[in-house]
């Protein structure tokens, strides 16, 4: 803080910290008016801004201002260009500012552990480094323009199901490689404003107050300075959240918490200075958005939706190509798919966008093809099969030269609140392309959807393009790519696994709303199909070209000193474009360990870059390795490590396509430790991590077992006592009131769907909050006495808690 700062908050009176340490309603921060301190706004993100009307709550169904809809992360993220991704940033920044917003409630840094996560779509990849570099990007361009971003949701939260009361099982080494490096890098290089932290409990406690994670590892290891704020409605204990390195709650619970703070001050068991540590960064953050908010500041929006339309591009992954792309604007085609007329552009829940206009393939594609557009809807957005429709694609299908069949999840497979249940295309589209199958070889497969698809059909189609979620201007950018008019580049951030069985944490993966294992440890995503040679349908970081790039001329020079873990590599190679067609290739840089002590992957990314080359041209490239890049995490020194030994370098074009590769020796003056055979083994694919004493050993403890459902107690779910007629008659009440709260008859059915998806996994202590406290805690808790009395009774009067 700065002197005048140092002043203003001395001046600050116990109740007025107090009050700073929560919302002023849903979207507000408290101001302090007698000291000139203003009251800020903070808004839903990340893909775009959703601010919502005065008095408007939550899940993302209401009306917002118009805004730019950008790609949604798992897009931006395939463009694997930082460069980009910081553009994007700085255009938020831009309509935030327009708008008065201070902070933007984005990026999203979770690892995408399993394709089948509902909310996988806001999030970038299965990589930690790749999360960390596109996270450090978007917020770097947000910061840069003085707009707060808020790093979310911190941490371990990988899926919908129970993300509310779920405890994650994971051991520390996952924890630290895997979990925690999307957060690490971002706070170390860009110092987000604020990080939110999550609903769900690491090692039994809640993420809104563990001291573990919010203070020894956020802001004591990481150096984060900002402030912690809590996902919307998950606080939990509040006192134990500000002793514990949160900041602020949010939205307002009215004088509830504020009251137990002050009780908390008074009776000795919350201190001052406790207060003061917690409140400062609230001050300080008040201070440098209100610095920056300008009432004149403009937007162009024609300028942000021609770059919505460059990162739609970039983001787009080839995954086949047989060369039938590009297509002559002069072919005779057709186009299959009620997807081209009612696009696919963004996901559900509270990332949802107004767009400032919406453009839909079936135009942007007429509009550049030379000759007439035939189109067959195909199929019902609404899954219901109809054999008519159907048939009047095959009627079309034997006249056209190429054939464009656009296929995708709709809104009720992808939403915040709920995971999918599987990971195949609605059936009604399968149907689709097993009738289309005499003309394979000239199909082209266009794909919209969040996260990975079973591809059934890869092996007999001429072409597959990923568009992903491609935002308001995804439709002239597939356009553009299908004709020739811009050149694919992006890559897989993701695995696409053939089945969802070959996923390594599926056997696992929402087994119980009230436990996550994370048995599979460091071997998520590519990790594990590299390191177990398992086959997928398409590797991570693939993705194809228009023209052929060429990697050559591998040069390692080293810095490091002998005999320790200080020092690094220096790795440089040439990039030549030998095609026909400008293009861009995102070089990668992975490497492993030969003989480690511990299991580690095959291969693990360490450093990439898109390279833009015209027809013939070339680059040279360098990277460097440093310690971080050869280490692990040891569980019995609590620190990063790097063994002696060899290393294996390798650089391609996926982690599957490696095209140089160089094998180095490091002398760190440490041996490699002694190996575990039965931990080895555990790590196995035919064992499929299923022994559960090596996970114990792992973890370092027993993995709890005390899951019960009943008594019901304050973090039981409005689903849980829906078992009995008190629980029903609670659970239809807050989902009226959070129906009317969203749009109430308004509501279209997959909005119904996702709010019945909240309600039902929101713990009954949030009717306290949500309330601000008209509902008091002493009446829940003798809602909850009576919802277990007929279960008490048959536990003969035993003592039950309803912490």
């Amino acid at each position: 803080m700065t002197e005048a700062n140092d002043t203003l908050f001395s001046k600050l009176t116990i109740d007025e910290k107090a009050e700073l340490c929560g919302g002023k309603d849903f979207w507000h921060l408290h101001g302090v008016e007698r000291l000139d301190l203003p009251s800020i706004m903070v808004t839903d993100g990340p893909h775009g801004l959703r601010k919502q009307p005065s008095g408007a709550d939550h899940v993302g169904v209401l009306e917002s201002v118009p805004a730019t809809c950008f790609p949604t992360a798992s897009g931006l993220a395939a463009t694997w260009n930082v460069k980009l991704i910081e553009q994007v940033g700085a255009a938020l920044a831009r309509e935030c500012l327009a708008e008065q917003v201070s902070v933007l409630l984005g990026p999203g840094a979770n690892i995408k552990r399993h394709p089948l996560g509902g909310r996988n779509f806001e999030y970038f990849s299965e990589d930690p480094y790749l999360t960390g570099a596109m996270a450090s990007a978007w917020i770097k361009g947000l910061q840069s323009n003085n707009v707060g971003a808020s790093l979310k949701h911190y941490a371990l939260n990988n899926h919908e199901r129970g993300r509310m009361v779920c405890d994650v099982v994971v051991d520390e080494r996952a924890l630290r490689e895997i979990y925690l490096p999307g957060w690490e890098m971002p706070v170390k290089e860009t110092q987000p404003w604020t990080i939110m932290c999550a609903y769900n409990k690491f090692r039994g406690t809640y993420l809104s107050e563990h001291e573990y994670l919010l203070k020894t590892v956020l802001r004591d290891e990481f150096g984060f300075n900002g402030v912690v704020v809590t996902d919307w409605g998950a606080n939990h204990k509040r006192v134990d959240g500000i002793k514990h390195g949160q900041s602020l709650e949010m939205p307002s619970s009215g004088t509830l918490n504020k009251d137990k703070i002050m009780s908390a001050i008074a009776d000795g068991t919350l201190t001052e200075d406790e207060l003061d540590e917690s409140v400062r960064p609230v001050v300080e953050l008040i201070l440098k958005a209100a610095d920056a908010l300008d009432e004149k500041a403009q937007v162009n929006f024609d300028n942000h939706h021609a770059l919505a339309r460059m990162v739609a591009e970039e983001a787009s992954v080839l995954l086949k190509n047989d060369g039938v792309l590009p297509l002559s604007s002069t072919s005779k085609v057709l186009l299959v798919g009620a997807l081209a007329q009612n696009t696919r552009y963004q996901g559900s829940g509270s990332s949802q966008i107004v767009p400032t206009r919406l453009e839909q393939p079936l135009e942007e594609i007429r509009a550049v093809a030379e000759e007439p557009i035939a189109f067959a809807p195909g199929y019902l957005l609404s899954g219901e099969q109809d054999a008519q429709l159907i048939e009047a694609a095959l009627s079309m299908a034997a006249d056209a030269e190429h054939i464009i069949v656009m296929v995708g999840l709709t809104p009720e497979y992808e939403s915040e609140g709920f995971d999918r249940d599987h990971m195949q295309l609605p059936a009604n589209q399968l149907a689709l392309l097993d009738a289309l199958e005499p003309y394979h070889d000239r199909l082209v497969v266009v794909l919209q959807n969040g996260a990975p698809v079973e591809l059934p059909f890869r092996h007999s189609v001429a072409a597959i393009l990923e568009a992903y979620l491609g935002g308001q201007a995804g439709a002239s950018a597939l356009a553009r790519l299908l004709f020739g008019l811009a050149n694919p580049s992006g890559k897989l951030a993701e695995t696409m696994p053939i089945t969802c069985a070959d996923v390594p944490s599926d056997p696992w993966f929402n087994q119980n709303p009230r436990q996550s294992q994370y048995r599979e440890s460091v071997l998520v995503g590519y990790r594990y199909f590299e390191t177990t040679n398992t086959a997928t349908a398409y590797p991570f970081g693939h993705g194809l070209s228009y023209t052929e790039f060429e990697l050559s001329d591998l040069r390692l020079s080293s810095r490091w000193q002998p005999g320790t873990m200080e020092g690094h590599f220096e790795l440089t190679f040439t990039v030549r474009n030998i095609g026909q067609r400008a293009g861009a290739e995102a070089v990668q840089v992975y490497v492993g360990q030969q003989n480690p002590s511990v299991p580690r992957p095959t291969r693990e990314l360490k450093a990439f870059q898109k390279v833009h080359l015209e027809p013939n041209a070339s680059q040279e490239v360098t990277f460097v390795l440093n310690p971080r890049s050869f280490a692990f995490w040891c569980t019995h020194e609590q620190s990063w490590v790097v063994e002696s030994d060899l290393f294996e370098i390798s650089v391609g074009t996926s982690v599957a396509d490696i095209r140089l590769q160089e094998t180095i020796e490091l002398d760190t003056g440490r041996a490699i430790g002694k190996r575990d055979a039965a931990v080895f083994a555990y790590f196995e694919p035919e064992t499929r991590f299923a022994d559960q004493a090596v996970f114990e050993q792992l973890l370092g403890h027993p993995v709890p077992t005390s899951l019960a459902v009943r008594p019901f107690q304050m973090n039981s779910t409005l689903l849980e006592i829906g078992a009995t007629r008190i629980g029903r008659f609670i659970h239809k009440v807050i989902a009226q009131q959070i129906g009317k709260m969203t749009g109430g008859d308004d509501l279209d059915e997959h909005s119904r769907a996702m709010i019945q998806a909240i309600v039902n996994e929101m713990p009954i202590r949030s009717v306290v909050s949500m309330s601000e406290g008209k509902v008091s805690e002493s009446v829940v808790r003798r809602l909850i006495h009576a919802m277990n009395g007929s279960w008490m009774k048959a536990l003969r009067g035993a003592p039950v808690r309803c912490e």
